[in-house]
Order: C-alpha cells, then structure tokens, then sequence
C-alpha cells in the first residue's frame, strides 16, 4: 500500500480530497486474491483542498481510510499465515535442503522485483499519522521475512556444524548469512530451559563447534610458531640476501647433512649404543687416565668405552657371563634377555644406511623436481620486480632483509639473462677449449700425486709405528692428508684463472669436478690403506677400534685445519688488502671448496660408522661449529660473488655428489668389511665368527630351532637378506625411480615447448586475421569514397542550385 497522486488507474471511494486507487486485475501482485487489489490513496483535484496542505478533519477521515485498510491487511496476514501453516505440514516429509532451497529461491525473485515506492511526495503532516502503526507497507518484504522466520526455525532444528555448511551453501551476502546466523544462533538461557533429546545433541554440536574452532586456531598458532622456531631461520635469509643464493646453497646443504645424521644417530642410539651402555661388559684392564690428547687422538681412555666397535659384547644383553668362556664366547644365564647384540648390531647399520639411502633418493628427487620446475620463465623479471615484495612486513630490519634480497635476485637475474645474450666466436670457444684441456690435465696431475703421497707416506707409518710408539705420532697422517686436502684446491684454483669461463656457474661445476677427483682418489687410497693393510699389519689386535680412531682423527683434523682456512684465508687476507694494499675488495666465498670439504667429512663419518657408532655425534657438533664460524667469517671478511649468477640447480648438484660418488663408495667399503674382511678375535661384537655377516646365519640357525612359530623369519632372512638379488631390485628400483623423475620432466618439458609453438603460432594467425580485416576495410572505405565522388560528379551544376534554391 502506497500514497500517490491520482492517477489513470480504476478508483475506489475515498474522503477528504483523498481516493483510494484500486489496481485493476492485470496490476494485482502475485500475493493477492483474485478480487483484491493493491489500494493507494490520492489526492482528490475536484476538492479545494487537493493543492494544499490536509486538515485536522481532512486527516481524521485519512485515518478511518487507514483504520479500514488495517483490517483488511491484518485479514490478509491471517490466510497468509493458514497457508504456510499448510505448506509446513505438507513439507513435514520433505526434506531440509529443499526448504533452503524453496526460500533463497524465492529470496533471490523478490529482489529482482522493484522496490516499494517512497513516501517523499507525501507532505509533513501526514507522516506522523502514517509512523503510529508497525505496519510495513510493502506486502512482499513482509512476506519475505515470514519466509526469513521459517528459515531460522529450520535451522535452529540442525546441528551447528550442518547449519554451518547450509548456510555456506546459500548464494546469499556475507551480511545476510551473517545475520542469519546470528538470529538462529540459540541463547545459553533457552539451552538450559530446553528439555529433550534435540537439545542436548544441539548442546553437544556447540560444544563440538567450539573444541574444532579452538583447537584450529591453536592449530595454526602453533605452525606459525614453529615456523619461527625453525634452525637458522633468520641468519639464511640474511646471507640469501646478502650475497645470493649461491652462497645460500652452501648453508642449506650443510643443514641438510645436519639432519641426516641426526637420523642416523638416533637409530643408533636407540638400537646400539643405548642397549649396551644399560649392560656394560666387563673391562679387559685397568681404565687409562685422561690426558686431554684423547680431544684429538680419540684414544687413551676413549678406546674402552661405547664411541668404539671394540667395547660392543657378543652376547645377549642381560647380566656378565653366567658361566666360563666356551671357545671365547660369553655364555649368558638362565632367563637372559632375548636381545642378541651381534645382531642388533648388524642390523642397526644395516637399517641406518637403508634409512638413509631411500631419504637421500628422496631429497635429490624432490630437490630435482624444484630446481628443475618446468614452465616458462620469461616473465620472471616482472615477477620478482612486481609480486616480491610482502606487504606484512612491518620492521625496519626485515623489510631492508627483504629489499637486499630482491636486489640480489634482480642481479642474478640480469647477469644470467646478458650471459645468454653474449655471443662467442669460434676462435675464443678454441681458445677455451685448449686452456680447458691444459688445466685438466694439470689438476689431474695433482690429484694423482696426492693419492701417491698419501700411499707413500702411509707405508712409511705403517713401518715406523712400533718405533714411534707414542700417540702423537698418530696424528702425523691425518695432519698430511689434511694439508694435501687444503693445499691442492688452491693449486687447481690457480690453475684455473688460466681458463676463461663465461658463465660462473660452469666455473663453480669445474671446479667442484676436479675437487671431487681430488677428494676421491686420496679416500680410495686411505680405504686401501685401512682394509688392505692395516688388518694384515694388527692381526692379533682389534683392528677395528685402530680404524675407528683413525677416522675420528681425520674428522677432527680436517675440522682443524678448516678453522686454519678461515682465519688465514680470509680474516688475514682482508686485513691486508684493507689496511696495506689500501683496497676495498674482500675475497670471495669460495663454494666449490667448502661444499667438498662437507662431503669429505660426510663420506669420513658414514665410513666410521661401523668402527664408531658415535661418530655421527662428533659429525652434528662439528657441522654446528662450522655454521657459526663460516657465517661469522662469511658476513665480516667476504664480499658478494661480483658476478652474480642464479644457484637454481646447485642444491641438486650437491645431493646427487653426496649420493653417487659418497654414499654409494662408502656402501661399498662397508659391504666388503661385513662380507669379507675376518673381524678381530679379541674384541667387538663378531669376535668368534669368519664375517660379520656370519652373525645373521647363526641367528637364524636358532630360530629354525626354536620351533614353527617362528618359523617365516628365517624364510625373510634367506630370500630378502641373505639373496643379493633382492638387493640388486630395490637398487634398480631406486635407480628407476631417479631415471622416470628426469625422463617425466623431460617430457613435460617438451609438451610446455610444443604449448608454446601453439600459442605462438595463434597469436601470428589472429595478427594476420586482423590485418586482413583492416585491409580489407580500407578497401571498402575506398570503394565508398570513390562511389561518393563519382556520385557528385555525375549531377549536373544546374540540379545542385536548383536544390540549394528549393
């Protein structure tokens, strides 16, 4: 119902120079009945008072007009209500979503509808006659908060998390679902006045609700801080910012040797040394006193405790021998604790190093899918410029943190994009290729005669150890190899400035080939030395204790003679070119080098795990001191690569030399140890067997004694231990897996380069389409213009005055 001027429609009686205007039976709402049209009051033109203000009486008689219209709404209301009384019952065996689905249906048809007329034509006396009733003028907004009202007693019937996923489901506004919520939201009050079973489930939903958003946001909290509790978060993205990712790429593999020995010493731990330092063996002799040499020897009191394979029994771990030696080997007491420790230590080795394989093929593989993503990269400018930025940064130190390093990447991007760029001609790449070849076989030289020093100098030990007999003298040949492991690569460093290199990148992998040559030839060497020899020469002693305590001395003096590196190589040397040479160039972080010696130390630490079950220990404390001392020095004496290049692929380059050259000649050193080499017969956990592999088959020799309950266990040793053919499948199962990665790349690869033929070659045929369309107007145009000329030209002088004079 409206106020409005008189106008064309059907009219209906009215008082006071006002009229009530019926809608005829084409204009009725589809609310109405069939006789009951929409009334309006007009003003009245035939009565005096239509252009003036209304009088007192004159608004009396709009009140009994009002009064009787009231009624007739009211009456209205009541068969509206009868009938969705109705519709509720018939859709009492409907179901729920249909109801939601009958009402946002209806929702959404009311508000294409025009809106109710305003009341400002209505003059101000006549307002507040018009606010004494709560009336709402407009019968569709009433009867779409009725539909409101039946929605919100719908869901108030449903559980929270339902009525939660039914009101995201509306196509409804944020505000209305919002108040939606709001008003089907039951009050605490009303929960506890309620009896029943519908609202203890509906109590239960709330506090089911609550827990999950609880929990979630706890949830989330606790990412958010352990994303801050991350090692080394803050100083990585310092040294990424400072000088690149290239250097970034030689703190995130040592964090990634980090964490694979921490794997391999809980295993360890847990398996091996913890079982046998609760059951101690009985010592052979008096325990030797603690000089302090043993920090770099590793021997004097540390020989008879669980850091060495010679501390480790042969016998089941419960209590000492309960009876006298039988052929050199404990005999354990009645109710012995079925834990064989031969066994356990076989085992743990063996699973440690299976462990660690499958998660280093798993590194690589992922490292490979990262670095070498697949897609295109010509926009890349335009993206670090543009979508680099976080804009949640608020302090002054993160933000700077975050401006050097999208000017590093922009660097990096911009020298790799110019070297691409930069042509070469056929007498320089000649050139380069004969400088190449010189220098390689210079450094191959130099590897070689490492690997003969150390053989020599190794004979020479071996000859004079009873001679020397002081312990002192066993750091005589980890002090040798060391200085040969830091001299050589500054020789073929030199070497190399004879070689001009475009692409620093191709430098860096040059140089950690001929490092990686260098490192493997004077490791082979030792391996020989220690398994060839020095089990020949210790026959009659434990022999694996001497080769166990070698390798601590080799990782301890390589760790040496890194802090020597640092300090002279670049504390001494910017002091020279700062104070004397008056310059302020600082050398550089040399990549190659330092990520050789990580895998030195690595492929160190995997070949003494055997001989030295903590070792692995020594390996995470020296790692953790290298990250200090390298970020300290690396941040105070060295400057950024001055020409920067993109590290996108270094950290694949680096696992996959960890896994192929390392981990697998240390697996096989270690296979020819447990296969071949005759253990100690006075020591060590294998001391009565031929092998240390022996132990699995004297193992299952019990169990095919025990009886038929344990009978599958010895069928899992023969054909998944004991067969190397099972050892040889899942080999070239992992070797598949590494080969279907690259070729699945490859592939993509290849789509993404016909994709972008495609795109190409649609964009040049829409740019011919187009230029044909333009000619092909241009014609038209032309064609126009002539008919146009030839037209005038054709109408005589005379016909266009005679038209002007018309």
């Amino acid at each position: 119902m409206s106020l409005r001027p008189q106008g064309t429609r059907g009219k209906c009686s009215g008082a006071g120079g006002w009229r009530l205007e019926c809608s005829t039976p084409m204009e009725r709402s589809p609310g109405q009945g069939p006789e009951e049209g929409e009334r309006r009051l007009e003003p009245d033109p035939r009565t005096p008072h239509s252009s003036q203000e209304p009088s007192p009486y004159d608004e009396s008689e709009v009140h009994d007009s009002f009064q009787q219209l009231i009624q007739e709404q009211s009456w209205r209301a009541a068969q509206e209500g009868l009938e969705l009384q109705q519709r509720a019952r018939q859709a009492a065996g409907r179901s729920r979503g249909a109801i939601i689905s009958q009402y946002y249906n209806r929702t959404v048809q009311l508000r294409r509808r025009s809106s109710r007329p305003l009341l400002g034509n209505l003059v101000r006396s006549a307002r507040p006659s018009l606010r004494m009733y709560d009336l709402e003028l407009d019968p569709r907004a009433q009867e779409e908060e009725e539909k409101q009202s039946l929605l919100v007693r719908e869901l108030q019937s449903l559980a929270v998390a339902q009525r939660d996923h039914m009101l995201r489901g509306m196509p409804l506004s944020l505000a209305e679902k919002r108040s939606l919520r709001e008003k089907s939201r039951t009050p605490r009050g009303k929960w506890r006045g309620q009896r029943g079973h519908g609202s203890i489930f509906s109590c239960c939903g709330w506090l089911r609700y609550a827990c999950v958003l609880t929990l979630h946001s706890l949830g989330l909290a606790l990412l958010s801080s352990l994303q801050a509790l991350t090692p080394w978060r803050y100083a990585l993205k310092r040294i990424g910012g400072q000088f690149g990712s290239s250097v970034l790429s030689y703190f995130l593999f040592l964090k990634t040797l980090l964490a694979f020995n921490a794997l391999l010493l809980l295993l360890l731990l847990a398996f091996m040394v913890g079982p046998q330092a609760a059951f101690p063996p009985a010592l052979p002799g008096p325990v030797p006193v603690c000089t302090g040499l043993e920090l770099l020897t590793g021997a004097g009191c540390f020989t008879h405790t669980v850091m060495y394979y010679g501390h480790y029994s042969n016998a089941t771990l419960n209590q000492p021998c309960a009876g006298p030696l039988e052929g050199g080997r404990c005999s354990p007491g009645a109710g012995s604790l079925p834990y064989n420790m031969p066994l356990a230590y076989l085992f743990t080795v063996g699973v440690g190093f299976f462990i660690t394989c499958i998660t280093l093929v798993y590194s690589m593989a992922h490292s490979f899918g990262e670095s070498y993503r697949v897609g295109s990269t010509s926009g890349i400018h335009a993206i670090t410029v543009f979508c680099s930025w976080d804009y949640k940064v608020t302090q002054k130190r993160a933000s700077r943190l975050q401006q050097d390093n999208i000017r590093t990447r922009l660097k990096e991007l911009l020298a790799e994009w110019q070297l691409r760029q930069s042509p070469r001609s056929v007498c320089r790449r000649l050139r380069q290729a004969a400088a190449l070849g010189l220098t390689w076989l210079l450094c191959l030289g130099t590897a070689l005669g490492c690997a003969v020093a150390v053989h020599v100098f190794s004979e020479f030990m071996i000859q004079s150890l009873e001679a020397a007999g002081k312990e002192a003298a066993l750091l005589v040949l980890p002090l040798v190899v060391g200085l040969l492991n830091l001299g050589a690569p500054y020789l073929c460093r030199i070497l190399a400035a004879l070689e001009p290199h475009d692409s620093p990148v191709l430098e860096v992998y040059v140089a950690i080939c001929r490092n990686l040559i260098l490192k493997l030839a004077i490791l082979g060497t030792l391996c020989y030395h220690w398994l060839g020899r020095r089990v020949g020469v210790l026959r009659g002693q434990c022999w694996e204790d001497f080769v166990g305590q070698e390798l601590y001395r080799f990782l301890v003096m390589d760790f040496i003679l890194m802090l020597l590196d640092t300090l002279f190589g670049e504390l001494v040397w910017r002091i020279i070119s700062e104070k004397k040479l008056k310059r302020r160039r600082k050398p550089e972080f040399d990549i190659a080098r330092n990520v050789l010696e990580l895998i030195y130390g690595q492929t160190l630490t995997w070949l003494g795990v055997l001989f030295s079950p903590l070792l692995p220990a020594v390996q995470i404390i020296k790692l953790l001191l290298v990250f200090y001392i390298k970020k300290a020095s690396l941040l105070a004496n060295c400057q950024a690569p001055r020409r920067p290049w993109l590290a996108s692929h270094m950290s694949t380059v680096f696992l996959t030399l960890l896994c192929f050259p390392a981990f697998l000649g240390t697996a096989v050193f270690l296979c020819y140890a447990v296969w071949h080499v005759k253990p100690s017969g006075i020591c060590g956990p294998f001391r009565t067997l031929d092998t240390m592999y022996e132990a699995g088959r004297v193992w299952v020799r019990h169990l095919e004694a025990g009886g038929p309950r344990v009978s599958w266990l010895p069928w899992v040793h023969q054909y998944l231990v004991e067969n190397t053919f099972f050892v040889f499948l899942v080999s070239a199962l992992l070797l598949a897996v590494i080969y279907l990665n690259i070729q699945v790349v490859r592939g993509q690869r290849k789509v993404i380069c016909l994709l972008k033929e495609q795109i190409s070659n649609e964009g040049e045929d829409k740019i011919f389409l187009i230029n044909k369309l333009h000619s092909i107007y241009e014609r038209k145009e032309r064609e126009e213009r002539s008919r146009v000329r030839t037209g005038q030209a054709a109408i005589p002088p005379t016909l266009l005055t005679d038209e002007r004079d018309a």
